[in-house]
């Protein structure tokens, strides 16, 4: 099928592959703008990914100026989404929101979630869906893309599940990234536009749990607060990575906020065939550290040594932790030997959580890799040398922290690009 250019000032026939955060803003701004749009949903339902967000309560965005989200990402992704977040900020998507009837609260460390109420996640996504749908978009759910057709500069049509081929002036893919299959990211847009030639970064994991090769599943549900998850290239190795926050034991290793954030180094160094995690329990100075403790001895001389591991870990571990480092779990701090004290000592300031095992791509919160920035121009989301591709969402090389930073970067590129 081929697509030949629309005349001057008429509406243009634009499908959008992919109805998550991304490619719902696009297709509204388009179909606003008074384009005929079609929207490509692999799923039976709009907006899988958005649902998911934030443990499931929906972490809409982050708070705070947009230089302030800007800072939260690598300094080549921000100069990148600079012009699409000042287009369309955080305060334009709670504002949207509200007009929908959604309200919004920010927490403390900033993150956005919608009020906390029965349906409150399935909320924003009715309300982005009943966005697109006001505008005129036509909807089609149920629609995979199975290829793309055309050669550069322009894309001819998409190739969906059954044969059809669906042509328009001009096609916006949104489709994610390979991170979560189950929300209809399944990552496969990557390799075909690489066969055209597009330059891309291969999928990697990012923002995902950690598996350990000596998991704890007895420990699963404990968490660790307050602390340093540290990489090293191997136990006694060179730091590698660090990051503050807290940890979650898993059955089959850890998650929570430092897990999250360290997965994608921690993915580079087992490759690279030299990783070993700890978790410093503290951030004090090992001479001090040790002098606190040593006057912990002539203080309290009674005082059993768990007692005082109890200071940063929960009491449950903390016999399994004596027991680690080879002390007897009825330990006192009276007759600690000098050995003793050097391992508790050292327990306290990199608790060993081993060595890990491979991070699933599939299970990260977004995943590294995409269509490569400098493939895309930043104002409008088009794909450099096409006529008619924009590129936007998760599909493009961007991956920020936890706590909204990518959900925030999908609805302003998808508005960038629809605009």
């Amino acid at each position: 099928m081929t697509s030949n250019p629309p005349s001057p000032g008429s509406p243009l026939r634009i499908v959008v592959a992919g109805g998550g955060a991304a490619g719902m803003l696009a297709a509204w701004r388009a179909a606003g703008a008074g384009h005929r749009v079609t929207l490509l949903e692999a799923n039976e339902r709009l907006g899988m990914k958005i649902l998911i967000s934030g443990g499931g309560k929906c972490n809409i965005t982050h708070a705070g100026p947009v230089a302030e989200l800007l800072r939260a990402f690598a300094p080549a992704q921000a100069r990148f989404l600079r012009p699409a977040l000042h287009g369309f900020s955080n305060a334009d998507v709670l504002e949207l929101l509200r007009r929908e009837g959604v309200e919004t609260q920010a927490r403390d460390n900033g993150r956005v979630f919608p009020l906390d109420r029965p349906g409150s996640a399935a909320q924003v996504t009715a309300a982005f869906e009943t966005l697109v749908r006001r505008a005129g978009v036509t909807v089609r759910l149920g629609a995979r893309v199975m290829g793309l057709l055309g050669a550069r500069p322009r894309l001819e049509a998409l190739e969906l599940a059954g044969g059809e081929r669906l042509g328009a002036d001009r096609f916006i893919l949104a489709t994610g990234g390979a991170s979560y299959p189950r929300s209809g990211t399944r990552g496969e847009f990557l390799g075909w536009l690489e066969a055209l030639e597009v330059p891309v970064a291969p999928w990697f994991p990012a923002l995902a749990p950690i598996p350990l090769k000596r998991p704890r599943p007895a420990w699963e549900g404990v968490a660790l607060r307050g602390g340093t998850l540290r990489l090293q290239a191997g136990p006694e190795g060179r730091l590698l990575a660090a990051h503050a926050g807290d940890i979650l034991f898993t059955r089959a290793g850890i998650s929570g906020p430092a897990a999250l954030e360290l997965s994608r180094a921690v993915e580079a160094a087992r490759r690279a065939g030299a990783a070993w995690l700890s978790y410093a329990l503290t951030d004090q100075e090992a001479p001090a550290l040790e002098a606190a403790l040593l006057a912990e001895q002539v203080e309290h001389p009674h005082q059993a040594a768990r007692t005082w591991l109890q200071r940063w870990l929960p009491e449950r571990l903390c016999g399994a932790a004596l027991e680690e480092a080879a002390l007897p779990w009825d330990q006192r701090l009276n007759d600690l030997p000098r050995a003793g004290r050097k391992a508790l000592l050292a327990l306290a300031q990199a608790f060993p959580l081993g060595g890990p095992g491979p991070v699933d791509l599939e299970r990260g919160e977004v995943s590294h890799g995409g269509v490569r920035l400098e493939a895309v121009e930043p104002r409008t989301m088009a794909l450099r040398g096409w006529d008619n591709v924009r590129v936007c969402g998760e599909l493009l090389d961007i991956d920020g922290p936890v706590g909204g930073y990518n959900l925030q970067a999908a609805f302003s590129t998808g508005y960038a690009a629809g605009s």
